[in-house]
């Protein structure tokens, strides 16, 4: 089955989202709400939802403009639906809306060390040393 991913414009979405998110971060990998949900979700940030073909909600992520350029944040996307897609439509869906928003941008990512083969087949590298988020191993991540 297919995934499709878009723009959040409605709140039934947003939480949808949230909710992925929530699953993900919280439940499955233990990273505290304090740290999962910060002042961009409702202020800066746009987030993203995948469906699956029978429109379930299958995937969350979000992105805004900081300092460095355009941060790519959140990507979460449910255990059942994991290595079927998901993921690449919303990275797809994403970069799709910064390079029409923001076609200059350095666009980069603080990737969960499990993702990184994910992210570097589609176009981005590690910049940098291994650090550690929400006793999480990651590192920053760059596209092009």
């Amino acid at each position: 089955m297919s995934a499709t991913a878009h723009r959040v414009t409605d709140l039934r979405d947003l939480d949808a989202a949230f909710t992925i998110r929530e699953k993900v971060f919280q439940q499955e990998q233990g990273v505290p709400a304090t740290k999962e949900h910060d002042e961009h979700d409702r202020r800066d940030a746009r987030h993203y939802l995948a469906r699956l073909g029978d429109s379930t909600p299958a995937g969350a992520a979000r992105w805004r403009e900081t300092e460095n350029g355009v941060k790519l944040e959140r990507f979460a996307v449910l255990a059942n639906f994991r290595n079927q897609e998901v993921g690449a439509a919303l990275l797809h869906a994403v970069l799709v809306d910064v390079r029409a928003e923001l076609p200059d941008a350095d666009v980069y990512l603080n990737a969960q060390i499990r993702a990184v083969p994910f992210y570097e087949r589609h176009g981005f590298r590690k910049e940098g040393e291994m650090f550690e988020e929400a006793n999480i191993q990651h590192y920053k991540m760059v596209l092009g």
